[in-house]
């Protein structure tokens, strides 16, 4: 079957009008603030405005079915182009002249990545710091995920789309129709960001910093408008309450819309949820003890240092509150092996996630009672259910392209001129979207340094990351193209 240039046209140019509004309203917040760079963003948002118009009149029409093909095809070009276009602001702008890293920064936004080439995020005026928050809440969710709620506009199934878009292995559905499934993630990202928006202003931050701090906490982002990330306000109230926002950034959704729905046995029922509810709380008190050992002290701080870095890595959110790499080479390791962990499917977060790496722990216990009993038919089950072996194998076949990824991206990392250690830890914090790595792109460090064809590498790694591998390499497979 061929491809169907329509839908793809006039879904990738209702994307690209979407995101170049978006840039408007940075440049109302920058009219707002008077920093200067309002006709640079003012030029960005219309530029992309007019490219998507152009894109959605090309072949239009009202009706249209994407079909798995055009569904992958539109989710890879529609991050990809949104990268592009998202570069602008900061190149009209003046903020960055690196092409390269415009569209680095604009990548790691929308890829809720964190990692940043600003040396100095003070500087950078309002309209530019609100744009780089607005990239991750965007890219948080998935602009796709919207646009799938507004697909009645155009007369266009979503259904393809979502499953190409949506994070993780499997998709809860909260409500049969994928719309009306769109609206409810959406509202509940929404309602979750303006509470903490509403808590951190309250709690100390000045309304634009509290209105950044929430995008980029919901998106699991990590971008900050200090050069400090949260450490900048030396509370501890602001870090507790990052945390417990982190974590439920780092939930599955449908499992949110259960707990609002009071459906407590359902939310314990979820297995993902379950782990990752005790890892994070045994893994904190670890940690807290041995901060303790290694550094003495306050002991309420060291215990709040441990939890918020842990929590802040394995939901790949980015911010910090303490330099982990400064602890012990222990902790340095530990916090390098999380970045390949991630939080649960279905949630904001990038990473391997939670629920595959359940699935192979619990595939390779069982197989040794396979090799005793090779008779016997010994399934995994996951909240009860037998997992499919196309699921099982799709998990499995993931995590060694992630590794595969991982080892050829730190061997082309470091052939570029970065160190062994950073080149590491740069390729696992990319490929996790997670942000701080290890080496000289940790906690208290930023990309400015990494070379400019490595910058290229990485930006390809954090949209890989975010697409769950398979988005985008399945279009550089000959099956892919074959209209037969």
């Amino acid at each position: 079957m061929k491809l169907n240039l329509q839908p793809i046209s006039n879904i990738l140019g209702v994307l690209l009008i979407l995101f170049g509004s978006v840039m408007l309203v940075a440049a109302g917040v920058s009219v707002y603030y008077e920093d200067g760079v309002t006709t640079g963003i003012l030029i960005s948002g219309i530029i992309t405005i007019f490219i998507g118009a152009a894109s959605w009149r090309y072949k239009f029409q009202t009706s249209a079915i994407v079909n798995k093909r055009e569904g992958y095809l539109i989710v890879a070009l529609g991050w990809i182009l949104m990268g592009l276009t998202g570069a602008l602001p900061y190149y009209f702008t003046g903020a960055t002249s690196s092409p390269t890293d415009a569209v680095f920064e604009s990548v790691s936004g929308l890829t809720t990545t964190g990692a940043t080439i600003f040396r100095d995020i003070e500087i950078l005026p309002q309209g530019i710091l609100f744009w780089r928050s607005m990239t991750q809440w965007i890219g948080g969710m998935g602009i796709i995920v919207l646009t799938v709620a507004l697909f009645p506009l155009l007369g266009i199934a979503g259904i393809e789309l979502f499953v190409a878009e949506a994070p993780g292995p499997t998709t809860d559905k909260l409500h049969p129709r994928i719309k009306e499934t769109a609206k409810r993630l959406w509202f509940i990202y929404l309602g979750l960001t303006l509470i903490l928006g509403i808590l951190l202003h309250f709690e100390g931050m000045s309304v634009f910093d509290a209105v950044n701090h929430a995008f980029t906490t919901m998106a699991t982002g990590g971008f900050s408008t200090k050069n400090a990330s949260i450490a900048f306000y030396n509370s501890p109230v602001i870090e507790y309450t990052i945390i417990v926002f982190m974590f439920l950034a780092g939930c599955n959704y449908a499992v949110i819309y259960h707990g609002l729905k009071l459906r407590v046995g359902k939310v314990w029922f979820n297995e993902e949820f379950r782990y990752y509810l005790l890892f994070i709380v045994f893994v904190s008190i670890l940690l807290g003890v041995l901060i303790q050992f290694y550094l003495g002290g306050d002991l309420e701080k060291n215990f709040r240092d441990g939890m918020f870095q842990l929590v802040s890595v394995v939901t790949t959110t980015g911010f910090v509150t303490a330099d982990y790499t400064t602890w012990s080479p222990g902790l340095t390791m530990f916090f390098f092996v999380l970045l390949f962990l991630g939080a649960c499917a279905g949630s904001t977060s990038g990473g391997i996630k939670i629920i595959r790496h359940i699935v192979f722990v619990k595939n390779t216990f069982l197989e040794f009672r396979r090799i005793l009993h090779p008779r016997a038919l010994i399934r995994v089950k996951i909240n009860g259910e037998v997992v499919a072996p196309r699921i099982l194998t799709h998990i499995l076949v993931f995590l060694l392209v992630y590794l595969i990824l991982f080892i050829f991206g730190s061997l082309a990392v470091t052939g570029m001129g970065m160190d062994f250690l950073s080149s590491i830890g740069a390729v696992a914090t990319s490929l996790g979207n997670v942000g701080p790595g290890i080496g000289d792109v940790g906690p208290v460090n930023n990309f400015a340094d990494v070379p400019l064809h490595a910058k290229k590498v990485l930006s390809i790694l954090m949209l890989l990351g975010r697409l769950e591998l398979f988005t985008i390499l399945i279009l550089f497979t000959p099956s892919f193209w074959r209209t037969n």
